[in-house]
């Protein structure tokens, strides 16, 4: 069981760093950074939420220094999107957000997953799957100036976040690791895809 965990954990975390690797090389590239900016941006986006998730909750060094495969990952996916630039950038807004939900979905259930294996508490290990999956973009838009897009988009943090409560749920039930990855996966990436399509959007306070 624990070892089935385990693989999960390394699957979407691997899987994830591909995906958002290339969302944050596509950000670089938009933005008219140089081959090494676009590395470093795809390196910040792929990698960021993960450190700091493994920072927080004591799993040091974090895996995107103890393990090659992590960083070797995330420069290869950002090398190739740089390559081949022209159809990459080509691609559509509705690729980019289903592309991005799937990072989203992957991050969060390997952070709340991740988590819950260190020992952490329920509610913080929720935590830790929404600053997994967010905590790259975040760190992205603060080095490109700008205000972090994840914390004003359409219900992005908050699909992190339901996506591992239903992965921790899941567990608590009973239900199988891989069923309840899938599971956790999939209402992260529905409720985004939603959220988007319908404009649904967290109270804000506006000023008069």
């Amino acid at each position: 069981m624990k070892a089935r965990v385990e693989w999960i954990v390394l699957v979407a975390d691997l899987v994830g760093t591909a995906v958002f690797a290339v969302e944050g090389a596509i950000a670089a590239m938009r933005s008219q950074l140089d081959l090494l900016g676009v590395m470093v941006i795809a390196f910040i986006v792929a990698l960021g939420g993960g450190v700091t998730r493994d920072l927080l909750i004591g799993a040091t060094p974090p895996k995107a220094v103890a393990d090659w495969r992590y960083p070797a990952l995330a420069f290869a996916m950002g090398g190739v999107a740089f390559v081949f630039h022209e159809q990459v950038l080509g691609w559509s807004g509705s690729t980019l957000i289903v592309l991005d939900a799937a990072g989203l979905a992957l991050f969060a259930v390997a952070g709340a997953q991740k988590a819950l294996n260190f020992g952490i508490s329920p509610f913080v290990a929720m935590l830790m799957g929404t600053i997994t999956g967010v905590g790259g973009g975040v760190l992205r838009d603060i080095v490109l100036a700008r205000v972090p897009v994840v914390l004003q988009a359409d219900l992005y943090a908050s699909s992190a976040f339901v996506g591992a409560a239903v992965l921790i749920v899941g567990r608590r039930l009973g239900v199988p690791p891989v069923a309840a990855a899938l599971l956790a996966g999939a209402a992260c990436l529905l409720l985004r895809l939603l959220s988007v399509h319908f404009g649904w959007q967290l109270p804000k306070v506006l000023e008069a």
